[in-house]
């Protein structure tokens, strides 16, 4: 779910990327559970069900982490995929929640179905999506097959994604969520993985969605707070480890408290109907010093025809010709861009 921060960013802070050759060249750290779960929703039959293979196993993520992936590379983009470790403990009453969340529109899909209200019914499906263990594993396989590192988190990938921003090793991070924000990275790239023509729910509405880049330090000049103020307002918004928030406190209002008694710990003094499931300020030292793993290089590697098409094809009934299709845009532009910007970056050093 992340914090929502929409409402209190300035529309100044948020530069459109109509090209996305904009970012060519860079690195760019995707959390890779929330690329998948947006995956999961939108790539689905009419009815609402996500793509399956003959054995019945779902591959609406491998399908977008497939084509998506190689749309990035086309456009110049260097990726890394980042994901999740062990949820903190402090996550563990928005994990629980989530957990009903799902089971609870499960069943009301299940009896949609039955009645046949299939519109109804998908949008209980899409609100029942679990990540499963075994969607990660193929992910992973798929990604290593295309020769796109991927990173795996002690604990949040988004923390892990903005720690490889801070460092360097990338230049912006990639999620839908703010909250890489608060983990201090300095970039935030949005609606990276979901840009283009989307459909609105219930409705035959189409939008153009177009990424969005979020810079930290041109956030907090426009909002006239600090990165640890960033992370106090939030807090009272609610954020994945205080799912609720403070009752009757919103993104603005939660800003001018902010402001105005410059802390958290002040400003909760004149909050006293403020509840939270964990000590706010253990909350807020998680954002500032979360568990993260040191990487200093990240290697990509030239596709592996054979091993794509044994996953894709062999294992899960992609058709042949879109994937061999894909494959030739996959090595055509590992061989523009990537290769080519490593071998550029090997002549300098040579220098």
């Amino acid at each position: 779910m992340g914090v929502n921060l929409r409402d209190i960013i300035p529309n100044e802070c948020k530069i459109e990327i109509s090209d996305l050759r904009v970012l060519a060249r860079r690195v760019v750290a995707l959390d890779a559970y929330n690329a998948l779960y947006q995956f999961l929703a939108a790539i689905r039959q009419p009815d609402g069900t996500p793509l399956m293979d003959s054995k019945g196993r779902i591959t609406s993520h491998l399908s977008g982490l497939f084509y998506r992936t190689i749309n990035l590379v086309e456009n110049g983009i260097k990726p890394v995929y980042v994901f999740d470790g062990k949820p903190p403990e402090i996550k563990k009453a928005e994990i629980e929640k989530r957990m009903m969340r799902r089971e609870k529109a499960k069943v009301l899909a299940e009896k949609a179905y039955e009645e046949g209200r299939v519109e109804e019914a998908a949008k209980y499906a899409v609100q029942a999506i679990r990540l499963e263990s075994y969607m990660v594993k193929d992910a992973k396989e798929l990604l290593d097959a295309m020769g796109i590192p991927h990173v795996q988190a002690p604990e949040e990938g988004e923390a892990q994604a903005a720690y490889l921003t801070k460092k360097g090793v990338s230049w912006a991070t990639a999620s839908q969520d703010y909250d890489s924000l608060l983990f201090g990275s300095p970039r935030l790239v949005r609606n990276l993985t979901i840009s283009g023509k989307r459909k609105l729910p219930g409705r035959e509405v189409y939008v153009e969605i177009k990424p969005e880049l979020i810079e930290l330090d041109k956030l907090l000049k426009a909002l006239g707070i600090t990165y640890e103020q960033l992370i106090d307002v939030a807090i009272l918004i609610g954020t994945d480890y205080n799912p609720d928030g403070v009752e009757g406190v919103g993104p603005k209002t939660a800003l001018q408290l902010i402001k105005t008694y410059g802390s958290l710990d002040k400003a909760l003094k004149y909050l006293p109907q403020a509840k939270f499931p964990e000590d706010p300020l253990k909350i807020k030292s998680y954002f500032l010093n979360p568990v993260v793993v040191d990487v200093s290089k990240l290697e990509w590697r030239e596709p592996d025809k054979q091993k794509i098409v044994e996953i894709l094809v062999k294992e899960h009934d992609f058709s042949m010709d879109r994937v061999e299709n894909a494959i030739k845009r996959l090595e055509k532009a590992y061989k523009e861009f990537i290769r080519g910007s490593m071998a550029s970056l090997d002549m300098w050093f040579k220098k």
